[in-house]
């Protein structure tokens, strides 16, 4: 999800990216723009955005989002058919998914995504390679349309990542996942690629799941937090020092965990106090540039409702604020910088308040009116903005066509 100038390949785009990678190369133009007035920017989103979002959800090089309607709409790279529209044509503006389903929710990964509909039945379309569509044998073939996710399960939710892709089921809340499993990111005790979901280990119960480039974690209704799988930069938070976990490990030093998100080599979550731990590949927004192996607490004594780790790190406050740290690359943080690294918090150029916010390679978000602003690189028309000209502050996303 993120990238550097020119755009990392192959595997130090996964050492250095979010939660799923490009491993595509080249240069990206970057020219910086001046920020809107809040109040002007959002009165603009009101009167004149077609879409209004309940939720947006950044990939790598494609983002896609669900209206207050249940529409699924993407955007942006589409060479693997991530944007479920039929089709491999890239498209600069919101394009309606095929089938006209309704969804709860949608997950944007790397050259995959899957959403869950109102009926909560899975699907899943893009690039099926290792099994992460989970629609059961091995498919050579792209899949450019939603196709139910196979064994008959229902689904509260999904989340998808880099090489593989897990849900909450109902009425059980219990943990499966599905896809690549070389570094156990599957939490079955095993190393054994899946095609269809398959249970988490230890028979937990959820009350929400996230997954990392190479890593998963999960929280307990009595708030505890779990990690599985890669653990090279201290992802897992359970203490230990680079080792894999194939099954779920307790995150270490007692917090009581509301809501947690995996990123590429890191994890950040948010007590049921509000306040913000994030531990992994550094920065984690200690003020330092360290790895860490247990949670570290987030500097700035600010009050987080949620945050969202890809390869930098994002959140939005009690009051709705935004506030990026971590790698700044092609203006992922919206501080109006092209690249660099933010070791604390800082505030998302513009002033505009935020209801939820996706980290990937870029940072998209909707306002509380639900209104789709994104900022960050833009080769592939991933901002939705109708250009492939990065941002390095906040910019509306266009309507569509």
């Amino acid at each position: 999800m993120t990238s550097l100038i020119p755009r990392p390949c192959g595997v130090l785009a996964a050492v250095l990216g979010a939660g799923l990678f490009s491993t595509g190369c080249g240069e990206n133009p970057a020219p910086t723009e001046a920020p809107s007035t809040p109040r002007a920017a959002e009165a603009l989103a009101i009167a004149t955005h077609a879409l209004v979002f309940s939720q947006v959800s950044t990939g790598d090089m494609h983002t896609c989002g669900i209206t207050t309607t249940g529409r699924a709409y993407c955007w942006g790279r589409n060479f693997q058919g991530q944007l479920g529209d039929g089709t491999d044509t890239a498209r600069l503006l919101p394009t309606p998914v095929a089938g006209g389903l309704v969804f709860r929710n949608v997950s944007a990964g790397e050259d995959h995504t899957c959403g869950v509909t109102t009926d909560f039945l899975a699907y899943c379309w893009g690039e099926p390679l290792g099994g992460k569509l989970g629609i059961g044998s091995p498919v050579r073939r792209i899949v450019t349309t939603p196709t139910r996710v196979a064994g008959g399960l229902k689904f509260r939710v999904v989340a998808v990542a880099f090489t593989h892709s897990c849900g909450l089921t109902v009425p059980d809340e219990r943990a499966y996942c599905w896809g690549d499993n070389s570094l156990s990111q599957l939490g079955d005790g095993t190393t054994t690629q899946r095609n269809t979901p398959v249970p988490v280990a230890g028979g937990r119960r959820f009350r929400q799941v996230t997954t990392g480039a190479l890593h998963t974690c999960a929280v307990t209704p009595t708030y505890q937090a779990y990690c599985w799988g890669r653990d090279d930069e201290g992802q897992l938070g359970d203490g230990a020092t680079r080792q894999n976990r194939s099954r779920p490990s307790l995150v270490v030093g007692g917090h009581l965990f509301a809501q947690i998100s995996a990123g590429g080599g890191n994890t950040c979550a948010v007590t049921t106090t509000a306040r913000a731990f994030c531990w992994g590949q550094s920065p984690v927004g200690d003020g330092s540039v360290l790895s860490r192996f247990e949670p570290r607490a987030v500097s700035g004594n600010l009050s987080f409702t949620r945050l969202t780790a890809g390869g930098h790190m994002c959140g939005e406050t009690t009051g709705k604020k935004a506030y990026c740290w971590g790698h700044n690359l092609l203006g992922s943080l919206g501080n109006g910088q092209a690249f660099g690294m933010v070791t604390k918090p800082a505030a998302v150029s513009g002033g505009l308040l935020f209801a939820q916010l996706s980290a990937g390679r870029g940072t998209c978000g909707k306002t509380p009116d639900g209104a789709a602003y994104c900022w960050g690189e833009n080769g592939d028309g991933q901002l939705g903005d109708g250009t492939t000209v990065s941002r390095f502050v906040p910019t509306l996303v266009a309507n569509p066509q």
